[in-house]
């Protein structure tokens, strides 16, 4: 190589040099500003969950009495299928990458499928069926401690600095709500509160262990938060339609109450089906990818500081 080709190539690497620093600078840069900013995202996060929540429960507080559709396994499943769709048409886009359904990962996350498919049930069943202060929003705020505890017996690691904190504040929402006092209970809320939070918890910690052990895969056999979250969605669609079919409420006598010639039964039908979509899978995908009480403090927001805020 002659002089001036050394001389070239010792200044191309030191222009690489220097855009390879500066560009790595930049990326340090926008590193520590997100970390900065990281706090202020999760609470806009949070907020725009409660909010989003708030109004889905307002909705269906509207829809279900007004148009006389206390059908909850069939709204669940409705729900569940639009996800599906969704998923699939973001697949065929080339946006999600999704692998073909899994049996054995299937059966890993067969347990959670049953249970967030019978929570989804219950609550949509209180929604239909209670007063707004019921039951099951008495006991929503002890969602992150029955996290807290199945994420013990299930051996993952749980930041203990913030074990007491939320149990105090979990403690304190439900001492504030239960002075509110409760309106009518229906006999069935007994059981079925305590079940659905038993539930949610498990299904919660469950979808973090299964994750947790994809992640030693290799990376050829690893099955990504996409691939969990379809598996069990794929799972729910087949428990919700069985329960379905031997429901008392079968799908006949459901497609004949619904008012389908109206465009707001349509409207309103909707909206709870894709907020409930939204907010189901912001739950799973934090479950799966950060921690089961990061889902479970996000799902249980709005209920753990709205006590608070009606005393303010």
């Amino acid at each position: 190589m002659t002089k001036y080709g050394l001389m070239a190539s010792f200044k191309c690497s030191g222009s690489w040099r220097t855009g390879w620093c500066a560009s790595a600078s930049k990326s340090v840069l926008s590193n520590h500003a997100l970390k900065s900013l990281a706090p202020t995202l999760c609470l806009a996060g949070v907020m725009t969950y409660a909010l989003a929540d708030e109004l889905r429960n307002f909705v269906a507080g509207v829809f279900i009495p007004q148009y006389h559709f206390p059908y909850a396994v069939a709204l669940c499943f409705a729900q569940v299928l639009i996800t599906l769709l969704v998923l699939n048409l973001l697949h065929v886009l080339d946006v999600v990458p999704l692998k073909r359904y899994s049996r054995s990962l299937g059966e890993k996350v067969l347990v959670p499928s049953i249970g967030i498919s019978t929570h989804a049930v219950l609550a949509m069943w209180a929604k239909a069926n209670s007063s707004h202060i019921s039951l099951f929003s008495l006991t929503q705020p002890l969602l992150p401690i029955a996290t807290v505890a199945f994420s013990f017996c299930q051996k993952l690691a749980s930041p203990p600095s913030l074990v007491v904190p939320i149990s105090i504040l979990s403690g304190t929402s439900l001492l504030v709500t239960a002075c509110r006092g409760l309106s009518d209970v229906e006999p069935l809320e007994y059981m079925y509160a305590p079940l659905a939070l038993i539930l949610h918890s498990l299904s919660l910690t469950w979808l973090a262990k299964v994750s947790e052990a994809e992640r030693r895969n290799s990376p050829d056999a690893q099955a990504s938060v996409f691939d969990i979250y379809y598996v069990q969605l794929v799972n729910q669609s087949c428990l919700l339609g069985l329960l379905w079919l031997l429901h008392p409420d079968s799908p006949r006598q459901v497609l004949g109450h619904g008012s389908w010639r109206s465009l707001l039964f349509h409207g309103y039908l909707l909206a709870i089906l894709l907020l409930g979509m939204a907010l189901n899978f912001l739950v799973g995908a934090l479950a799966l990818r950060v921690s089961p009480l990061a889902a479970a403090l996000l799902h249980s927001a709005r209920p753990l500081v709205q006590p608070f805020l009606l005393l303010l």
